[in-house]
Formats: C-alpha cells, sequence, structure tokens
C-alpha cells in the first residue's frame, strides 16, 4: 500500500519528519524517500530500498544532510519518490499513496502530446512522475490535482511540498486517508531562552502524531484539498460527497494505536472479534491472535465467547522483517515461518481458536497450522476478522498478487464451476450454499477443525460508517463506479 507523512513547522523540521515517517513503515516495504526545502538550500532529497533493510538504518546517517522547516516522507510499494519538478507552477517535490490501473494508457497520451517520461522503476513508469506530469497541465496545483482524479482509474492521494507550504490532497473516493495533526509547544531552548513552536502535518496514521506532540486535528474528506503553512491550515478545495474508504485498514493494515475517520482500528477489531465470539457455538480450551493484526480480533472473540485468551503463539520481531518483504515467494513463505514460534506448553492437548486477519492464498495458514499440530494442539479452529476475498482489489495493492487465481477463493470457484468468475456474488453472499461449501473446502485444504469468517454486516457495523461510506469490493464486488463519480463531482 504505501504511507506518507508531511510536517511544516516554525523552526526545523527533520527530525519530525525521520520519526514521522518511521511511523509509516507498517504500510510498505519496498522504498522509502525523504525531501526537505529551505529558503537558503532548496529542495534536498533521497531515496533508499527497504527491501533488506529498516526505514531508520537507511535515513539515519544522512539527516544531517536535511535542512528547512518543511518535508515530506514516503513509504512505497510502489516507486521510487518523492519526484523533484519544475514547472510553471515553481519547483515542488511531491508523493503519493496510489494504485493507477490505467496508468500506460495515461503515459500514451501524454507521449503523443510530445511530453516525456524519464523515471523508470524495474522497467515499469513511475506513477508518482506520471501524477506529476498531469498535475503541471492545470493551471493551478488545484486545476492539475483535478486532473489526476479525472484521469485516474483505482486511486491516488498526495502531498506537494511546495516553496509556499504543503499540499494534502486525498483520493477523490477517499480510499485511502489523510489526517491532519497540529503541535504548539512551549518549551526552554537549549540556550535556556523561551521557545514557541507550531506546527501541522499531514500523514496516513495517526499513530505518527504522539510521541512528536501533534493532535490529531482532522481528516481530509475525499477530493478534498488542503494547503498547510506552518501557522495554519487553508482549504483549497471542499470535500466530495461520496466516500468509499477501504474497509481493509480496520482488518490489517492499520497500526492498533491508529484512527480513520475518528474510529480507531483496535476497537473495530475488538468489537468484532466480540460479535463472532458472541454468535460461535465452537467448544475450545483457549483462544489465541496470529500477531499482529490477528491479536485484537481475538481478545474481542475471547470475550465475547468465554473462552480465555492466551498467547500460544509468539512473534519474534527483533530479526524478522514483515512475510512479504521478500520478492521470492517462497522466501516470503520461509519468513513467515521464522517470525512465528509455537508455545508448545500452552498448545499441547487443547483445543485452540486461531484469530487471523484474512486469508489470500492461504499458504502461510496451511504452514501455521501444521506447526500448530506439531505442537500438540489436538483441535485447530480459525477465525477470520473478514469475509472471504472472493474479488481482486482494484484500488489498493494491499498483497503483491498478480492474478485473482492467486486468491484461494478463486482457485477454489474455478475447480468447483470450471470457471473462476462465475457465480461470484453467490459465493460472496454469506451462508448462502455456494459460500459454505467455498468455507468449507477452505478449511478442508488448509487442514483446520473448522473455519468461520466475519460477516460483512458485522464487519461494516464494526466499523460504525454507512455501508455507503466504506469500500467492500474485495469481500462482495461492491464499489462507486468512478465514471459516475466524474460526473457528480466536476460536472
Amino acid at each position: 500500500m504505501g504511507g506518507f507523512f508531511g510536517t511544516i513547522s516554525t523552526r526545523d523540521c527533520v527530525n519530525d519528519l525521520f520519526y514521522g515517517t518511521d511511523y509509516n513503515s507498517h504500510l510498505g516495504t519496498r522504498r522509502a524517500g525523504l525531501v526537505t526545502f529551505d529558503k537558503e538550500k532548496g529542495f534536498s532529497r533521497s531515496i533508499h530500498s527497504l527491501e533488506r533493510d529498516y526505514f531508520r538504518s537507511k535515513f539515519e546517517d544522512e539527516l544531517q544532510d536535511f535542512k528547512g522547516n518543511q518535508g515530506l516522507g514516503v513509504i512505497s510499494d510502489t516507486d521510487p519518490q518523492p519526484i523533484i519538478i519544475n514547472s510553471h507552477l515553481g519547483r515542488y517535490a511531491v508523493v503519493t499513496v496510489a494504485k493507477i490501473n490505467n496508468l500506460r494508457e495515461i503515459a500514451d497520451e501524454l507521449l503523443a502530446q510530445r511530453m516525456h517520461l524519464s523515471e523508470q522503476s524495474a522497467n515499469n513508469l513511475n506513477q508518482t512522475e506520471l501524477v506529476a506530469l498531469l498535475i503541471n497541465m492545470g493551471n493551478s496545483f488545484v486545476d492539475g490535482i483535478n486532473r489526476v482524479y479525472q484521469k485516474i482509474k483505482g486511486s491516488c492521494s498526495i502531498l506537494i511540498l511546495t516553496e509556499d507550504g504543503i499540499i494534502a490532497a486525498r483520493d477523490f473516493l477517499g480510499r485511502t486517508p489523510i489526517v491532519i495533526g497540529r503541535k504548539e509547544v512551549h518549551r526552554l531552548s537549549p540556550i535556556g531562552t523561551d521557545e514557541y513552536i507550531q506546527a501541522y502535518a499531514a500523514s496516513s496514521e495517526t499513530t505518527s502524531f504522539p510521541n512528536l506532540d501533534y493532535k490529531p486535528l482532522r481528516d481530509v474528506g475525499p477530493g478534498e484539498i488542503v494547503r498547510l503553512r506552518a501557522d495554519g491550515m487553508e482549504v483549497l478545495q471542499p470535500a466530495f460527497k461520496r466516500c468509499q474508504i477501504c474497509s481493509f485498514l480496520w482488518v490489517y493494515y492499520g497500526f492498533p494505536a491508529s484512527c480513520y475517520e475518528g474510529i480507531n482500528t483496535e476497537y473495530v477489531r475488538e468489537k468484532n472479534g466480540k460479535m463472532m465470539g458472541k454468535r460461535d457455538d465452537i467448544e475450545a480450551d483457549l483462544v489465541c491472535g496470529i500477531p499482529d493484526s490477528g491479536v485484537g480480533m481475538a481478545l474481542g472473540y475471547a470475550e465475547g465467547s468465554g473462552i480465555p485468551y492466551k498467547r500460544a503463539v509468539l512473534k519474534y520481531t527483533p530479526t524478522w522483517p514483515r512475510s512479504f518483504t521478500p520478492g521470492n515467494q517462497s522466501r516470503r513463505d520461509l519468513v513467515a515461518k521464522m517470525k512465528l514460534i509455537p508455545n508448545e506448553a500452552l498448545l499441547r492437548d487443547q483445543r485452540v481458536v486461531f484469530c487471523d486477519d484474512s486469508i489470500v492464498r492461504g499458504t502461510q495458514l496451511r504452514d501455521n497450522v501444521r506447526e500448530f499440530v506439531q505442537n500438540g494442539a489436538s483441535e485447530v479452529h480459525v477465525r477470520i476478522s473478514c469475509p472471504p476475498l472472493v474479488y481482486g482489489c482494484p484500488f489498493i495493492g494491499f498483497t503483491s498478487s498478480k492474478s485473482d487465481l492467486e486468491l484461494i477463493t478463486r482457485r477454489i470457484i474455478r475447480d468447483f464451476e470450471g470457471d473462476d468468475k462465475k457465480n461470484l456474488d453467490k459465493y460472496a453472499k454469506t451462508d448462502s450454499p455456494e459460500y459454505q461449501r467455498m468455507v468449507d473446502e477452505i478449511a478442508r485444504r488448509l487442514g483446520l477443525t473448522s473455519l468461520k469468517f466475519a460477516r460483512l454486516e458485522d464487519l461494516v457495523e464494526s466499523i460504525g460508517l454507512p455501508k455507503d461510506h466504506v469500500c467492500t469490493h474485495c469481500f462482495d464486488g461492491s464499489s462507486y463506479d468512478q465514471q459516475q463519480g466524474d460526473g457528480e463531482f466536476f460536472g
């Protein structure tokens, strides 16, 4: 997916920028970049790969090279960023959290107009550069950003570092979040004088705010464009009417302390788990969450079911990065196994309910189940905090899947129907005969004693937003039509 952080302050911003960006590290694993602007030094930028190392270790030794009271940082699962641009709008830097499905089509249009694309990433077009070119075609930043909204199919949220503040523009349907934070601090300076610091920040995660003394101010609305300066925020374009924020933020992506639309991630996971636990009639000895994103759901499930929660599986964090960091799938699977350590003392002869966030391919869960049984679990019941992933996501890159057939659900549907696209609506409908047959087959293939997924209705209720404000496309195939949206938003 990816995440970003931008800040502008009455004082030097480099430390805030460094640590604020680092708090978005769980959102991406491929590349990271920082850029600052100083009136005397101009723009300073650095980009590094994160595929074999962590953000802090890559950038910490370079911090002395950055200077300025405003800057952007990005954690990217796509292209190298930030991009620095010279144009009729001035000199600026841009970062994006985006998934642009018609990238080649737009690029061909621009090339036909004798515009050029210079940035390449693994021989692919750099979508952040393409976004910048579309912005440059506008008469203003607002006009250019609206061109991005009109042109792309997918999603795109943007931060722009200008010589006159930071512009934040959220995806036109709000699929990915941007939250604004504000800081006001009175303190003694190193030389003993009274110092007043005022700053604003824009981030993908509210988790980046508390330890840097920022207070969440508000979310940027869908399609809204704001400009941040050290002394305030200016709305350049009001929010659009429709919202389709990604429900998977609460299921998987979000750090437990983060809030989206004012709704806390851990609260949603626990409430969702509690609803499932109350409805479930399973007999078991303990409940355990698969770290990290399954833990909140497991705590809620334990409360709802009355089955005690125990840490029968532990995550070893000191040296093992996230499981999908390596480019090779077999290596990702190995890392996934290495980072989870079963506690045989708690598993031996126990009927265990394991809670996890989702099942994508099923490979990791199948291997985990084998380990649980080898360590003595007598029964393995799995409870998933979201409905089955029946549809690939065209809006956010939350897996490295290149085809819908990488989803275990679609492979099973193909085996049942002879066509992985047949009767998808029936397989996505909770408790339909097709749905139950598919779930039973997933359980059989993964070696589970039983398997249940959260009901879509319960997930939406746990989030607390109206169903039409939340994107659930990967579960039920529903999504707001972009072309219809263009008409509503742009007349």
